[in-house]
């Protein structure tokens, strides 16, 4: 069940990524306000190199980005940076370039899902402090009397949905770690210096990634099991993704230093 009102709910716990001071939403508090059209829409992703991914988004994403597992809980996250602080891919307008997806979890801001455990139950929140939230707003949350509108009913949608692909992410990594499919990588490269010999050895990121020897050990009925259940083509989108390493690190290098250019990526 998801609600749009929780006068009861308590405060949201934890951190969550591109979210100040999520709130509960509510016609009472937020009735007169909605989503103002904004320069630089996606400009509150702008400082993320990694970003959360749902395992139905790998095909897609593995087209733009990296596709690593991290932490205990081996997250699945989109590489959108390795310089400093940028998202490389969000270009100086505040949108993607052209052409390069854009994760889901991106897509559903300044919306997202919180647990209100007192009575079981998803409340829809807002980011307060997003900057496309305004009075006299292109897209209002509420109608004159009092009901949602079509937009906040198809945002609160799309969350409900992405909570179902939250919940088929974790089944996918249980299985994933049930099978002892992980390993963990670790991705370098030598730069070449100016006069065009090789510098020093730079640590990229360290990461869990499947292991393609324990993927090939599988028996034929637990690589079968992987196949019917869509599991093994998101394994290899997560697995091809990775040659995108390369490619980042040529633009950042290219960025940072025009006469310097990655020689070896491992």
């Amino acid at each position: 069940m998801t609600d749009t009102a929780a006068p009861t709910a308590g405060p949201l716990q934890g951190n969550v990524l591109f979210y100040n001071r999520p709130e509960p939403l509510s016609v009472e508090v937020h009735g007169k306000l909605g989503l103002r059209r904004i320069d630089k829409p996606f400009a509150f992703a702008a400082a993320a190199q990694a970003v959360p991914l749902t395992v139905t988004e790998f095909t897609l994403a593995a087209l733009s980005y990296p596709i690593i597992f991290a932490g205990d809980r081996h997250q699945p996250l989109a590489v959108t940076g390795v310089a400093g602080d940028a998202n490389m891919f969000l270009q100086p307008n505040g949108y993607f370039e052209v052409g390069v997806y854009v994760p889901a979890y991106i897509r559903r801001y300044p919306f997202v899902l919180a647990n209100d455990d007192a009575n079981q139950q998803h409340i829809v929140c807002i980011d307060r402090d997003a900057a496309m939230l305004g009075d006299l707003p292109d897209l209002p949350f509420f109608d004159p009397a009092g009901q949602p509108t079509d937009y906040t009913k198809n945002c609160i949608q799309f969350c409900n949905d992405y909570e179902i692909e939250l919940r088929r992410t974790e089944s996918f990594i249980a299985l994933l770690t049930e099978l002892d499919l992980f390993e963990t990588r670790k991705t370098t490269f030598t730069p070449t210096l100016a006069d065009g010999t090789p510098g020093q050895p730079q640590d990229v990121a360290e990461y869990f990634a499947v292991s393609e020897e324990k993927l090939k050990a599988l028996p034929d009925d637990k690589l079968r099991n992987l196949f019917d259940t869509g599991a093994l083509a998101q394994i290899y989108a997560h697995l091809t993704s990775l040659a995108g390493w390369d490619r980042m690190l040529a633009i950042a290098m290219a960025r940072q230093n025009p006469g310097a250019q990655p020689a070896n990526l491992n």
